[in-house]
């Protein structure tokens, strides 16, 4: 929408993310005045490294901090509410539930209380496939049952059933953005399949795969989902109905782990770099993909970029960031 986002004040709970980066970019191109709740301040983030912390206000906190969330959507007359802030790897959370509990649920429920108690007039939650937990009715749409099994999704289960209480109780503007995996330039988590494989690959060596490396996962360019996060806010401005409902985003593919390795060897020209498989993974589901249909239908959504043209922009991202700050470059273990 023309002119939406100019001069608007927007919250974005972890700006300090790899999505959080792109949306707060996205945001700034647009007018936006961004203010971000950052508990820490990574040299890695892209607020620091391209220097976008300088053009927003920033709040130094936590989400389980509800006093900070309340004064800060009070004090900076806070419009929009992007919530993207949580613990979001899987591993981790399998190691510390308590903590990622903490993090993406009681802080979810803060964010959705202050926004209700300083009448946010659009909440856009950040979500995941991994609130569907593992399903044989596949692929997942949104009336699917939340049904996570392990701690990360359990986390996202109840999230996303809390956002949509908020909406049905008290009528707050809010919905819910479910992402397909993420991937793209400045993910600096080499846990992660793509980024541990570009990084491997620029180190001539092979990738390390925890799994069997016949996981399917879908997947989806974070360019394209900074600006389904933007369009869904859009439309919740115009259409009040669509508080409560949740969205799919993703480039509806549907690619193994290997299969994906095998386009970046390809598009690195490195077809003889072969993996080191783990067979050891755990705590993850071991088929996800999503259908898109409902987003397409009432948010006219589609992902601009295809699965090559992302890949291609994603391994430029790293061969610059790398070239400039060669020291940083280490061998990466993933999937």
């Amino acid at each position: 929408m023309q002119g939406f986002w100019q001069g608007r004040s927007v919250l974005v709970t972890g700006a300090g993310g790899f999505l959080g980066g792109w949306l707060v970019s996205a945001l700034l191109d647009r007018g936006a005045d961004v203010v971000a709740i950052l508990r820490d301040g990574s040299p890695q983030s892209m607020l620091l490294r391209d220097g976008l912390i300088d053009r927003i206000s920033t709040v130094r906190g936590d989400i389980q901090d509800f006093a900070l969330l309340r004064r800060t959507m009070s004090e900076y007359d806070v419009q929009t509410v992007f919530h993207l802030a949580a613990q979001a790897i899987v591993g981790v959370a399998k190691v510390d539930p308590i903590d990622t509990l903490e993090i993406n649920v009681r802080g979810s429920w803060n964010v959705l209380e202050a926004a209700r108690l300083c009448k946010i007039k659009q909440i856009v939650v950040a979500s995941s496939d991994k609130a569907y937990g593992s399903s044989a009715n596949l692929p997942y749409r949104e009336d699917d049952p939340l049904r996570g099994s392990y701690p990360y999704d359990v986390s996202k289960s109840c999230t996303d059933l809390i956002s949509a209480m908020y909406a049905t109780t008290y009528g707050l503007p809010v919905a819910i953005a479910r992402c397909a995996n993420l991937f793209g330039g400045g993910d600096l988590n080499f846990s992660r399949t793509i980024p541990g494989a570009i990084l491997a690959t620029m180190n001539a060596q092979p990738l390390v795969i925890r799994s069997d490396g016949k996981f399917v996962r879908d997947l989806l360019y974070v360019k394209d989902a900074a600006a389904a996060y933007l369009l869904l806010a859009e439309q919740l401005s115009q259409k009040p109905s669509l508080a409560g409902e949740a969205f799919n985003f993703s480039m509806e593919v549907r690619h193994t782990v290997l299969e994906l390795l095998d386009m970046v060897l390809a598009l690195m020209d490195r077809k003889d770099l072969r993996p080191i498989i783990q067979n050891a993974a755990s705590s993850e589901i071991r088929e996800q993909y999503l259908s898109t249909d409902k987003a397409a239908r009432i948010l006219g959504w589609k992902p601009e970029y295809n699965m090559t043209e992302a890949l291609q922009e994603t391994i430029n991202w790293y061969r610059l960031y790398y070239s400039k700050e060669p020291e940083k470059q280490a061998a990466g273990t993933a999937a």
